[in-house]
């Protein structure tokens, strides 16, 4: 168990790091894009749609992220709110709808990226293949599947510190 728990941990450290990627490769086009403009005066065609490409990976990782970090729509107060057998019933019946999510996203993901067969013309001179967009999907199903043996504490958020701690400046609330 132990294994599978170091494992779920590693992929979502890679999710988050692709995550973050995405969000810079993003952010470096929009910026080429902007720069471009304000230096020349004219728009490059090809920097809204290039950086478009990389919304669906930042989407589709992010749902695995969320579901490893336990801040996914989980039934949280419904499961507080009934007694514990209940609510545990609640939560196992909630990671096994994930687990049906998940695996019909990587089964239909997957023949989604096979078939996927068509390029995006970014600009005449850039193409993008379409199983770029589409291998997020069986991606994601996959990390899902990776974090499920982490078990129901999957589906309780982590606990807010909410106490006030001195941090050594003058006057600071205790």
């Amino acid at each position: 168990m132990r294994t599978l728990r170091l494992i779920s941990d590693a992929a979502n450290r890679l999710a988050l790091a692709a995550c973050i990627a995405c969000l810079l490769a993003m952010l470096a086009i929009s910026f080429a894009g902007f720069f471009y403009m304000a230096l020349t005066g004219e728009a490059l065609s090809w920097t809204y749609s290039l950086a478009r490409l990389f919304v669906p990976w930042l989407g589709m990782l992010s749902i695995s992220v969320a579901f490893k970090a336990g801040e996914h729509v989980a039934m949280g107060m419904l499961v507080h709110v009934v007694p514990a057998p209940a609510g545990r019933a609640l939560q196992r019946l909630s990671l096994a709808a994930i687990a049906l999510f998940a695996a019909m996203l990587l089964w239909y993901g997957w023949e989604f990226f096979i078939q996927s067969d068509q390029y995006y013309m970014v600009s005449d001179q850039l193409q993008v293949h379409h199983r770029w967009v589409s291998a997020c999907v069986p991606i994601t199903g996959l990390l899902l599947l990776l974090h499920l043996p982490c078990g129901t504490q999957l589906l309780e958020a982590p606990a807010l510190d909410t106490s006030i701690e001195d941090n050594g400046l003058p006057g600071a609330v205790r």
